[in-house]
């Protein structure tokens, strides 16, 4: 057997915590006795990210309900004026048909007139 091969058998049978183990022991060389501030730091800084992001879903969510609530404002107001433009036409055309002399009964009363100057 080559010494790679020994090595590679050796790492192969490094149990979990003994592996947990060489992390810890390489994470005091590395931090030394900062790490409990370092670890205070972070948990801090993850706190203050959940506070912020659940803020910021609030926000979302108050947003939404008021954008919502504007768009169907908006869409009742659109709705009441169309509404009042049919209204408008609808009556504009119902005046329009009063006024508008239907073309038999003007061509008739062309006809009275020419015959009435023809005797005349």
């Amino acid at each position: 057997m080559s010494k790679n091969q020994a090595k590679e058998q050796e790492n192969n049978t490094i149990s979990p915590l003994e592996s947990q183990q060489r992390l810890e022991a390489i994470k005091n060389l590395i931090f030394g006795e900062n790490i409990e501030q370092i670890n205070t730091d972070f948990d801090s800084i993850k706190a203050l990210i959940e506070k912020r992001k659940e803020e910021l879903e609030s926000f979302i969510e108050q947003t939404s309900k008021e954008l919502n609530t504007l768009i169907d404002n908006l869409s009742t107001d659109v709705n009441i004026r169309i509404t009042d433009l049919e209204d408008t036409m609808n009556d504009k055309i119902d005046n329009l048909n009063h006024k508008k002399v239907d073309r038999n009964t003007l061509g008739t009363m062309l006809v009275s007139l020419g015959e009435k100057i023809m005797k005349d």
